[in-house]
């Protein structure tokens, strides 16, 4: 019977965009270093002089009371701090500050004006354990109001008018391509993000920006009139907060979850041991094999941590077979090797009694004997039936097992064994899988 996975697409995706939250939590209380501190630092360089060169070429557009300018700071300082955050970034309504800033004040001045506010908004951070180190990378956050601020300036800083909303259009498709360089960059260097990933991420980020617009606008219309207007939106920035703040509690919950899942799977691993020592530091090393396979290929975060979890479990079922037919020296008759074959199925049934994110990875450790040609067991499954975790986990399982001393044979020289693994390529072994083991494998890369 084919197997499936079981959790749905929308829990997989919630899943991946939680665990990419956490990882960009981890990233904020950490100091700035190597490539992540040289792009920021970059990107904050590139601000200054881009801020500066707009000032010098735009020159004085639009007088505006100090005391606008100072409020429209403390204001967007405030709103950058409810943070919404989804995967790697954070979707903030700042757009209600930002949008006004742009009709009310000399368009020149919004970008080191919304520079100020980041890093003011940024001060809590601090005190919470964020290094100072790290207020480059708000400075060069305010990047994407460069593009905005030149429309507008170039446009001669029109009035706020419902008319000039083709003006904000040009300006907001600015601010999301300049934002979306910039992310893209950093990322790509810094962190190893693909274009898709990002897209994934900052899709969400930029719908919250559109539907925050046009009330920015609004507010602005309203302001030209009646400056308080202007501030009129700080009380749906609240209500934002508010439901920021529930969507932090149930990431948390799944960040905890998620290390409660990852928990079970090391004290399974750790009872696998502790009964067999072999099994036990074999998996072990399937499992550095696994992920290192994983990320030649590139697998995102839900399938990688899925790869390693097939890993780690992938006999944990042995824990049902008979201790005489495990550790016994010499070759398996024929009714032990059918007994032995049971143990994915037994550890399936395990990992499904304990549910959840295990009981999907038990239908993974089933399929861990499955062949690329149709031939394995328990199910016969074929090509890309086969999950991916679980031709990844079997082939690097093969691999270990093969370079590995046992009760009944010793191991195969390194070249032995990755030509046994082309051998077996598109019959027994994904041929990518194959090629990607190879690729990882410093001592067999040479002639």
């Amino acid at each position: 019977m084919p197997i499936v996975t079981r959790v749905s697409v929308l829990s997989e995706r919630r899943i991946e965009l939680d665990e990419l939250v956490e990882a960009s939590r981890q990233r904020v209380v950490r100091r700035l270093h190597g490539r992540d501190r040289s792009t920021a630092w970059a990107g904050a360089a590139v601000f200054v002089v881009a801020s500066l060169t707009l000032a010098a070429v735009s020159g004085a557009q639009r007088d505006a009371p100090l005391w606008l300018a100072g409020s429209l700071v403390v204001a967007y300082a405030l709103a950058s701090l409810v943070e919404f955050e989804i995967g790697s970034g954070s979707a903030i309504p700042t757009q209600l500050v930002f949008v006004p800033m742009l009709f009310l004040l000399p368009p020149a001045s919004v970008p080191p004006l919304v520079a100020l506010a980041l890093v003011l908004g940024a001060l809590p951070r601090l005190r919470r354990g964020m290094p100072s180190s790290r207020l480059a990378v708000q400075v060069a956050g305010a990047l994407h109001t460069l593009g905005p601020a030149a429309v507008f300036a170039g446009a001669g800083a029109p009035a706020a008018r419902a008319a000039v909303w083709p003006i904000l259009l040009v300006a907001v498709l600015s601010q999301f391509a300049i934002d979306f360089a910039w992310a893209f960059v950093r990322g790509r260097i810094a962190f190893g993000v693909t274009f898709r990933e990002l897209v994934r991420v900052m899709r969400w980020v930029y719908t919250v920006d559109v539907l925050l617009t046009p009330a920015g606008l609004a507010m602005a219309v309203a302001g030209a009139a009646d400056v308080t207007f202007v501030f009129a939106g700080l009380p749906l920035a609240a209500l934002f907060a508010v439901f920021a703040r529930e969507r932090q509690g149930r990431i948390d919950g799944a960040i905890e979850l998620s290390q409660a899942y990852r928990g079970t799977a090391l004290l399974l691993g750790d009872v696998v041991e502790a009964d067999d020592a072999y099994t036990g530091s074999h998996s072990r090393d399937v499992v550095e094999l696994s992920l290192a396979v994983a990320d030649e290929l590139g697998l995102n975060p839900r399938d990688r941590r899925a790869t390693e979890l097939t890993a780690l479990l992938h006999d944990v079922g042995k824990i049902r077979i008979p201790n005489e037919i495990i550790n016994k020296p010499g070759a398996l008759t024929a009714a032990e090797r059918e007994v032995i074959e049971t143990h994915t199925i037994e550890g399936e049934r395990l990992l499904a009694r304990v549910g959840g994110l295990l009981g999907d990875v038990g239908a993974m450790v089933r399929s861990c004997h499955e062949r690329w040609d149709g031939a394995g067991y328990p199910d016969r499954l074929g090509g890309e039936q086969i999950p991916l975790p679980a031709r990844i986990v079997m082939c690097c399982d093969a691999f270990n097992a093969m370079t590995t001393d046992s009760s009944y044979r010793k191991a195969l020289a390194l070249s032995e064994a990755i030509a046994e693994l082309r051998r077996n390529a598109g019959t027994q072994f994904d041929p990518r899988v194959v090629a990607a083991l190879v690729a990882i494998t410093p001592p067999l890369s040479g002639p």
